[in-house]
């Protein structure tokens, strides 16, 4: 590690080493080069953390004499000397990860003061009220983050100390108190069985070592699982001078976004508190004010910080959140970052900034992200809903959640798992974060716009209702009131986060509309695109409202769910009991012309677009009741009655027809083999279809997809069945409809054969749930309720296979089927249509074998839609 340069000061970075010097430092350095009012300070670098983490003290042993060559550099600059008892320089401690983990790392202001220093402070400054609020807020801070003294144990002397006092907030504590809760602060630290530094010095040690170590908390951790983030990123130091906001009526600190995280709108969005200092704001112990109120208190103030404002915004060319600090009049920028914000939010500003000419619109495109697409998805609720509102708050994130009152954040995530629930709490801290991630919604009773529960639930896309002042939480009792209405743990209420309202009980939801903005941002993302976005629908209206998101085509129509409907039934159960070919046949000539109307309204609503439909797939005892439901219906009957007989059959039937393992059984195009009859109607049913459309003046499409083929003779076999039949069909219709003849390929074998079977089949759809079945050699459903959970919590598989594509077994066999499949059939269509198909990561896959599309659920469309640009613009990987 000799020679490696682990510090720089502000003057030597530049936003481009974010990855060195982290968002946070990069940032800060940036800044000051463009000439921004930002304190003087310096960054440890975050491969100084990796490696602290590989060398423990010995690092900061090493690093220690440029730490001391760096803070006399902030000296000079400053005209202050840290641990003078003249001039005292105080700095901040903060922590700043390559990527933004807002409230997740720790940070520490005041750091330099100790008895003899407090009193230097409260005479230079000529307040001693501020000087021993700045050394009591640095106590409390220090020895939550450093020494580990639960901050509960400070906070219930303070709380006590404005009850005695009479008074509301903390800055209404005169010094005098100040110094006697100091020293009681002092004697909790004692009693948890260590002595607070009184060394400046060794202060900033201390500090800088509980950075390094809170990047491994259990919450930091927590978040970064929840995001994605890696944990070899490591965290930078950044040691700032310290400015007060704390001095007077002069002073303030806020937070403020260039444009509003939550709609897009284009004005700024923050609060600030006058005589405070930066963690009153995100901590909700007092309410904020708006931005907009600083320009009547301090107009040029207001002023310059607009200015500064628009001028971070073009220069980092997105919106900006800003942490700043104002002492005695003069404007301090503390932090600067691309914000946080709500998917609707991120739409319009990417349209406005590229209408504005910041960017382009490949930026636009790439700057929204498919998991923010999902949270445009999210409900709200139903205008034509009547309900009353219980209490108001502030509209921190919007959509709209119903759930179960809970009021600790454990207690929400175990809940959560299976109970949509609602977390209520005063305010909440990184500690919830697990609480937050399981909840439906989050209700606060204090904190603003910019609070910790804010801010994590806009980027979790949840609802939030913050600073509900009405609101009265009794923690211990597990109920809050509001006026004389009393609400207990487990009862339900509803969020409305966009209006900022609480309404008491259950009320109905809706689907969110997608804004014009977002309509044009997917035309965009379509241009870029190479891959296709198609949809799984098995109706009309499924199918109009895929079309209405976008889709290109119908990748999946399952037709085993046409027979499930009451009227429809009763004849597909007399065609599986039947025992020879003729009765089978009778029992589906009453199916046929059913089948036939649901294909012409699907053709009929994807006019001109293709539509794949796979012929029956599931095996036939699927579609007879349960043996015990049908022996206890017998039960009841009169043995010789012709309904008994019916039962009887059924039973039969179903006894013939059990199977150890029906996944690997008799079903599809086994059946189609062994029962050729029923793919005959099926494709009679959708050839004849397709003429009636055609006549109709609609362009039509259909290709028929023989499900679960593994061997060649097979594939050879269905399509020359669908060959003759269409034929025919056309022959008599005297017409001609274009078609195709394809197969899924959902089994390994296929995949591995696929040179054989593409010499029938002129397209490929995979079906990736059944392949990672087979592959894996797993059943889904007891995989995933038995051990797949523990095995990806544990470090054994780093995801579920079937939530994202396992690239190299699955991915590997569908590699191979392309290759082998176009050497037979270069002009082979190939497309993907399980669960996969709605990935973001397995769509980036698919782009990279060079598949024609993606088929998925119909609202999963607009994130396919997206993902598969940002496949194109290598966003994915």
């Amino acid at each position: 590690m000799a020679g490696k340069k682990y510090i720089y000061d502000f003057n030597e970075g530049d936003a481009g080493m974010r990855a060195l010097l982290g968002g946070k430092g990069a940032n800060l350095a940036q800044m000051s080069k463009i000439g921004l009012p930002v304190p003087p300070g310096f960054i440890i670098t975050t491969e100084a953390c990796k490696a602290y983490w590989s060398s423990g003290e010995h690092l900061l042993d090493e690093i220690w004499p440029d730490v001391k060559a760096a803070v006399a550099r902030v000296e000079a600059t400053a005209g202050k000397k840290f641990g003078s008892h003249e001039n005292p320089l105080l700095v901040s401690v903060r922590s700043g990860a390559p990527v933004s983990m807002p409230g997740m790392m720790d940070t520490i202001l005041n750091l330099g003061l100790n008895d003899e220093t407090v009193e230097v402070l409260a005479s230079v400054s000529g307040d001693a009220r501020f000087a021993y609020d700045s050394y009591r807020r640095f106590i409390q801070m220090f020895s939550d983050v450093v020494l580990g003294v639960s901050v509960d144990l400070f906070e219930a002397h303070l709380t006590e100390t404005r009850r005695e006092l009479d008074v509301g907030f903390d800055h209404q504590i005169p010094a005098e108190s100040l110094k006697k809760l100091i020293t009681t602060y002092k004697k909790v630290v004692r009693d948890a069985g260590v002595e607070f530094p009184m060394e400046p010095e060794r202060q900033l040690r201390l500090a800088i070592d509980a950075v390094f170590r809170s990047w491994n908390t259990p919450r930091a951790n927590t978040y970064r699982k929840i995001h994605g983030i890696s944990a070899d990123l490591g965290t930078a130091v950044n040691v700032l001078s310290m400015v007060f906001g704390n001095l007077g009526d002069d002073c303030g600190t806020g937070v403020c976004f260039t444009r509003s995280p939550s709609t897009g709108e284009n004005k700024l969005y923050g609060e600030y508190l006058v005589n405070a200092q930066g963690e009153d704001v995100v901590a909700g112990i007092r309410t904020p004010s708006p931005i907009a109120e600083l320009e009547k208190v301090m107009p040029d103030v207001y002023r310059e910080f607009c200015r500064i404002a628009r001028l971070l915004e073009t220069h980092y060319k997105d919106m900006q959140d800003i942490e700043f600090t104002v002492e005695r009049g003069k404007l301090h920028i503390l932090q600067t970052r691309n914000g946080k914000r709500t998917a609707a939010a991120e739409v319009k500003i990417a349209m406005d900034l590229y209408r504005e000419g910041l960017i382009d619109a490949r930026t636009a495109v790439t700057r929204v992200s498919p998991d923010q697409v999902e949270q445009l998805l999210h409900p709200q609720i139903d205008p034509r809903a009547k309900y009353e509102t219980l209490a108001k708050g502030l509209p921190a994130s919007p959509g709209a959640a119903v759930g179960e009152v809970v009021f600790d954040a454990d207690e929400a995530a175990e809940l959560g798992r299976t109970n949509p629930v609602i977390l209520v709490r005063p305010e909440t801290t990184p500690d919830d974060i697990h609480g937050l991630f399981a909840a439906r919604g989050v209700l606060t009773s204090h904190g603003g716009m910019t609070s910790h529960a804010a801010v994590v639930a806009r980027g979790m896309g949840k609802p939030c209702v913050s600073g509900a002042e009405s609101v009265k939480i009794d923690l211990n009792a597990s109920t809050f009131t509001v006026g004389d209405v009393t609400v207990n743990k487990g009862d339900f209420i509803s969020l409305d986060g966009s209006q900022g309202i609480v309404i008491l009980g259950k009320v109905p939801l809706i689907d969110a509309a997608f804004s014009d903005d977002f309509g044009k941002l997917l035309e965009m993302a379509d241009n870029e695109s190479r891959l296709e976005v198609w949809a799984n629908a098995d109706t009309p209206v499924d199918a109009r409202r895929a079309r209405e998101f976008g889709a290109r085509g119908i990748g999946l129509c399952r037709t085993e769910h046409m027979f499930m409907a009451a009227d429809r039934l009763p004849a597909m159960q007399k065609m599986v009991i039947a025992s020879t070919r003729e009765d089978r046949i009778n029992a589906l000539a009453s199916l046929e012309p059913m089948q036939r109307e649901d294909f012409i309204g699907i053709f009929e609503a994807m006019d001109g677009l293709p539509v794949i439909i796979r012929l029956l797939d599931p095996p036939l005892h699927e579609f007879l009741p349960k043996i015990p439901e049908l022996e206890k219906e017998l039960g009841v009957l009169s043995p010789d009655s012709e309904q008994a007989q019916i039962i009887s059959a059924k039973i039969t039937r179903a006894n013939e027809l059990h199977e150890f393992n029906p996944m690997l059984g008799f079903r599809g195009c086994r059946l189609g083999i062994v029962y050729p009859e029923i793919f005959e109607m099926q494709i009679r049913a959708i050839i004849s279809a397709a003429v009636e459309v055609s006549r109709k003046g609609c362009k039509v499409h259909p290709e028929i997809m023989m499900p679960l083929v593994g061997v060649r003779e097979e594939m050879r076999r269905l399509e020359e069945m669908t060959r003759r039949i269409a034929a025919e069909i056309m022959h008599a219709e005297n017409t001609s409809i274009e078609y195709k003849v394809g197969t899924m390929i959902e089994v390994p074998r296929a995949a591995m054969i696929a040179d054989e079977v593409a010499e029938f089949a002129e397209f490929f759809s995979f079906g990736t749930n059944d392949l990672t079945q087979t592959t894996f050699g797993y059943s889904r459903d007891d995989a995933e309720n038995k051990f797949l959970g523990y095995y990806v919590e544990n470090g054994v598989m780093e995801q579920n296979p079937f939530h994202v594509l396992d690239r190299s077994g699955v991915g590997g066999l569908m590699k191979i089927a392309v290759a082998h499949g176009r050497k037979v059939r270069p002009e082979l269509s190939i497309g993907i249509c399980g669960e996969h198909g709605g990935n973001p990561s397995s769509i980036a896959f698919c782009h990279s074998l060079g598949l024609n599309y993606v088929s998925c659920s119909p609202f999963r469309v607009p994130v396919a839609r997206l993902a598969a640009a940002h496949a194109a613009l290598d966003k994915l990987s």
